[in-house]
Order: structure tokens, then sequence, then C-alpha cells
């Protein structure tokens, strides 16, 4: 017994010392290429990271593996809590393996605003495809991003593609401003909801209708089944008011149970169908186009506030002005102009 509780605390000291050990990039690069989940794994962390010293490497490391990207079918999958993305995630990517493809789904985790912290229960509630060695499971937490999309989605897409991933699933936390940033960084955008689309129609935002590609009533099984063919009709009626998208295609509306695994090879051929080479491929090289300028404009902001709040002369006034703010002395524009000022003067330290 003795001999056992030593072998696993030798087993924790090494599994301890490895994520101490931070790899090269090159031996991260090498790893990816060669479809290793743990190099995969450590690399996504380190773009994750919000680390200076970790910036230049995770730079680095996404422009070695561009070469090697875009060759996936990008898949976003959104929908209110409770409409079970995640059982139908589980489901539509067992049907993707069947057909020969790799996928990796890249599960957004709400974070709290006050704890800062994440549930991450995405690989507890897929139990069957984390673990089927051509499925690969991220849940990564949102932090403090607009919309509740993780800071470094598009850089996670790319080293998943390199490390030979060619489905990519992504699923947003819920309906709100996370489905814009979700749609520009996916080829096909899917919106699942629920029964009782009466309700449901009127206190939906007209923009999330014209974003979605198809819209999948879930649930469609047991008593719900005749409820969910009411939703797929009201569905169907108000998405004939809305013009066509300028490629032509018009939202579908289907209905599945990802419970029992019905419809879902009907939502996997309007993907297809979408994604036609012959129909659609001039389109979808269109928008990875447009996805890659709102990806620089968007990085853009991201760098100039990283740079903002990294200023050591922007630290002790920021501090200070926010006290003036909060008392009413000054307003938030004088402060916000008194910083930016700051900010466009040498940081020099000392």
């Amino acid at each position: 017994m003795a001999s056992k509780k030593n072998t696993n605390k030798d087993n924790i000291s090494k599994i301890k010392s490895l994520r101490k050990f931070d790899p090269p990039v090159a031996e991260l690069y090498k790893g990816i290429l060669e479809g290793d989940i743990t190099a995969l794994a450590r690399a996504i962390t380190l773009v994750e990271s919000t680390s200076i010293e970790h910036f230049q490497k995770s730079n680095t490391l996404i422009n070695n593996c561009l070469p090697h990207s875009g060759n996936s079918l990008r898949i976003g999958i959104t929908g209110v809590p409770g409409v079970g993305k995640s059982t139908f995630i589980e489901s539509f990517g067992s049907l993707l393996i069947e057909n020969g493809k790799k996928v990796a789904v890249l599960a957004v985790d709400p974070s709290s605003s006050i704890s800062k912290g994440s549930i991450m229960g995405d690989k507890t509630r897929m139990q069957e495809l984390v673990k089927n060695t051509n499925a690969y499971i991220r849940p990564s937490p949102t932090g403090l991003s607009l919309g509740g999309v993780a800071r470094k989605t598009r850089e996670t897409i790319i080293l998943c593609e390199a490390a030979g991933f060619d489905t990519i699933l992504v699923e947003t936390v819920g309906v709100g401003q996370s489905e814009t940033a979700v749609h520009g960084m996916v080829d096909f955008f899917l919106l699942l909801q629920l029964a009782g689309a009466g309700d449901e129609l009127q206190g939906m935002k007209r923009g999330i209708i014209e974003m979605a590609d198809a819209i999948v009533i879930n649930k469609a099984d047991g008593h719900n089944y005749d409820e969910a063919q009411l939703a797929k009709a009201e569905f169907t009626r108000a998405v004939h008011l809305y013009p066509p998208k300028e490629n032509g295609w018009t939202t579908k509306v289907l209905s599945c149970s990802a419970l029992e695994g019905t419809g879902i090879t009907d939502i996997w051929k309007v993907i297809q169908t979408y994604t036609e080479p012959k129909k659609m491929g001039d389109h979808l090289l269109e928008k990875r186009r447009q996805q890659n300028k709102y990806w620089l404009l968007q990085t853009i902001d991201d760098l100039l506030k990283q740079q903002f709040y990294n200023n050591d002369q922007i630290k002790p006034q920021l501090e200070k002005l926010t006290k003036q703010v909060v008392s009413g002395k000054i307003s938030p524009f004088a402060a916000a102009e008194e910083l930016i000022k700051l900010s466009q003067k040498p940081n020099i330290k000392s």
C-alpha cells in the first residue's frame, strides 16, 4: 500500500514539474504539426495568457502556424442557456467523426464579473465526445472580453487547424453581443432554439435571425415533438419576412432531437450545401477576407488598450483620477482625455 502511495506522489510531482516547464516555441510548433494534443493545449494556454512575456512567444507561434491554417470548416453554434448546446454538439460532433472528420470544440465559458471564475464544465457534459481521439474539446473562460467571446478564439482556431482538425465548432455563451463576435470568425452560423416560438419571436432581436444561416429547434422529442414542429413553422414564416443574404442564401429552419440523435444528419446536409465549393466557394473566400480585416482592427484595439494600461505613467494617474471621478471632482470625459494625453508622452522608466 505504501508503495502505491509513493507512486502516486511521484506521478503528481512529475505532472507539476511538467506544468512548470515552459517549452520553447519551436517545440510547441513541432508538436502541433504532429497532432500532439498536449502541445496544442499548452500552445492555447500560451496565446490565452495575458502575460506580457508570453505575448511575443504567442505571436511567433501564430505566425508559424498561419500557413498551415484556413483549411477547416468553422461553425458557430449559439442559443439561450438550457437549449441543449452541449448535447447537440456531442451528437453533431459524433456524426462528423463518423464521416471521417476531426473535430475541435471551442466552448467559451462565461466568467463571473465578480470572482472572475468560470465553471468550465463542457468536458463533463460531452462525456462521449471527449473520449474520442478524433475530437478535442477546449473550454475557455471569457474573461472580461466584450460579448462573452474568449479574447484569443481566433488564434485558437488557427492552432487547431494547424494541428489537423478540419472542423471547428465554436460554442458561444448565449444570445447577446457574443453572436456578433462569433459571426465574424466562422463560415456557418447556427442558432439553436426551443419550442414556444410565439413568445420567443417577440423577444428575439432582429439581428440574431439575420445573422443565422440555419435555425434549429432542438428537443423535438417525446411530448415536446408537436410543440417543436409548431415552433419550426413559426420560425419558417418569420425568416421569409427577411430578404435573402448577399450570397442569395435564405436561412433554413430545421428541428432535431440531440438527445435521440434525430434530425442531426439533415443539419449536416444543409451545412454541406451552404459550403459547397462550386456554389459558395467565392463567397466563403470573400467572407474569410473580411473576417481577417475585422480581426486586424480588433487586434489593434486590443493592443492599444494593452499598451495604455501597461504604461508606467498611466497606472498611478489612473488610480488618482478614478478616485476623483468617483467623488465627482472631475468628469469621466475630462479624466479620460487627461489620461490619453499622458499616454502619448514618451514612457520613460526610472
